[in-house]
């Protein structure tokens, strides 16, 4: 019996769905055994077409996975953004159909560049090098990756040993293996029973506690971001925090409040800092989001520490259109989206040293840069605990919030190290070394979250590592499949 080769229609059709599969392996639906099905309907559809038809089945693919994943930008440009639904949904789609460009630069490479030959271990790297592409280039965005849905799933042991990179390569290798056992291979049973049974032999402890865990407090103030920067909504944030931070100041080592808690600049804020400062016990420490200025006209979004803390944090991955205007001569003014409630954000030094408080080395990643998992690692090296402040008002009641702490989660994971987030209105957390949420706000409330984070010791593999080792294996797995130049097939 001959294989059935999909049609090109009916492999774009597979390849729509296939994206929509994937956001479901994400939370809040958490199906992540769907992973391997996805990456597997995009292998099978792949395989009849040329580089021009691949390019357009990476497109259908990126644009079932970012109209149903990344919904949230409607919510961001029409709720926050003071846009109208037409042209909010026009920008939305503008934003959908540019970031399937990605998927379908990748996925044209691919058929470009490679032939049939161990075509199930030359698309499982291709798709990974598609991955590592869309996390760098133009700034980068490393959202709904295939293996960030794995925190949960039988494979997530492998994570500390090559992160969410790993998973990825793990998981489309399971799905075009599982298409070549369809195809009656029977040996792909095989690789797919090791990949997915060694975790249970993989160690569960990389890493150990450094100290007493800390009690903290984190503060979510549930603040009305449309009034956020007006003179009434900054008097109402300066009170939310400071009340609460007198009312928890005794029951906590570490006060956290989340990203540009206060809507002003930090030498605007001094007054309320001091008063922030006084509140404390001997002994704690607060550590706070806010936006730092320099003379030179230079904008940082920053972690501060009060109290018993010291050192700093400006962030380093700046994220487009929310923190600096790309190509702003000419669109800010145009339409109101454009035009940002502070001025645009320079980006931090790279390399830059955890704060230390309480006795506790604190790495950070502000908002949008705990989905970046080398940047993480990079910070858990020389840390003992990790933190992430956030203002996540910004995803309203979408599924962006979840998402978000499931790719904190992971960071965790990757990290053997506790995660600490606090947010504006959710989802505010703490999450210990195995990823798991130990602690956890309702969303949309003015809150305090008291709990325990454990300091911890030791390096993972990926924490020692990064990335880089996953993105070279899957740079070898693609060699193979490589289409020789017509003369020097000749010569074999």
């Amino acid at each position: 019996m001959k294989n059935k080769r999909p049609t090109p229609a009916l492999g774009y059709l597979a390849a729509l769905v296939a994206g929509v599969l994937t956001t479901l392996t994400a939370s809040p639906y958490e199906l992540w055994w769907l992973g391997p099905l996805a990456a597997g309907l995009v292998y099978w559809a792949i395989r009849p077409l040329g580089a021009r038809q691949a390019a357009f089945l990476g497109w259908c693919y990126g644009v079932g996975l970012f109209g149903s994943g990344a919904s949230w930008v409607y919510v961001s440009i029409h709720d926050y953004g003071y846009t109208g639904m037409p042209l909010a949904l026009f920008l939305t789609a503008l934003f959908v159909c540019a970031m399937a460009l990605f998927v379908a630069a990748a996925l044209w490479l691919y058929r470009l560049l490679c032939g049939p030959r161990l075509a199930f271990l030359t698309f499982a790297g291709a798709w990974v090098l598609g991955e590592w592409l869309r996390t760098w280039l133009f700034t980068g965005f490393p959202w709904l990756l295939l293996g960030s849905s794995q925190v949960d799933s039988p494979l997530a042991p492998w994570a500390p040993i090559g992160g969410v990179y790993l998973l990825s390569l793990i998981v489309a290798l399971s799905g075009t293996l599982g298409a070549e056992f369809l195809r009656r291979r029977w040996w792909a049973a095989a690789p797919i029973a090791a990949m997915w049974l060694i975790p249970l032999a993989l160690p569960t402890q990389w890493t150990e506690p450094a100290g007493e865990p800390l009690r903290v407090a984190l503060l979510q103030g549930n603040l009305d971001q449309l009034i956020k920067w007006t003179p009434e909504g900054q008097r109402i944030a300066a009170n939310t925090y400071l009340e609460m931070t007198r009312a928890y100041a005794d029951d906590a080592d570490l006060i956290v409040w989340p990203e540009a808690a206060l809507p002003m600049f930090e030498d605007e804020a001094e007054p309320l800092l001091a008063r922030a400062q006084a509140h404390l016990v001997p002994g704690s420490a607060l550590l706070t989001g806010i936006l730092q200025r320099e003379d030179r006209g230079l904008y940082y979004n920053s972690v501060i520490g009060l109290g018993n803390a010291e050192g700093q944090y400006r962030k380093e991955r700046l994220v487009p259109f929310g923190e600096y205007l790309p190509l702003e001569r000419w669109l800010r003014g145009t339409i109101a989206f454009f035009d940002l409630p502070m001025p645009a954000m320079n980006p931090g030094p790279s390399g830059q040293r955890p704060i230390r408080a309480v006795g506790t080395v604190i790495g950070n990643a502000i908002c949008y840069e705990i989905i970046y998992a080398d940047l993480v690692a990079q910070q858990a090296r020389d840390s003992e605990l990790l933190l992430t402040v956030s203002n996540d008002t910004w995803f309203g009641e979408s599924i962006g919030p979840l998402q978000h702490l499931q790719m904190a989660r992971l960071r965790a994971l990757e990290n053997g190290r506790y995660v600490v987030r606090a947010t504006s209105n959710g989802v505010t957390a703490v999450i210990d070394q195995y990823g798991q949420v130990v602690a956890r706000a309702p969303q949309f409330e003015t809150v305090a979250l008291l709990a325990e984070a454990v300091p911890m010791q030791g390096l993972t593999p990926f924490t020692r590592t990064g990335s880089w080792p996953v993105w070279l294996l899957s740079a070898l797995l693609v060699l193979p499949g490589l289409r020789l130049p017509e003369r020097r097939r000749r010569r074999f």
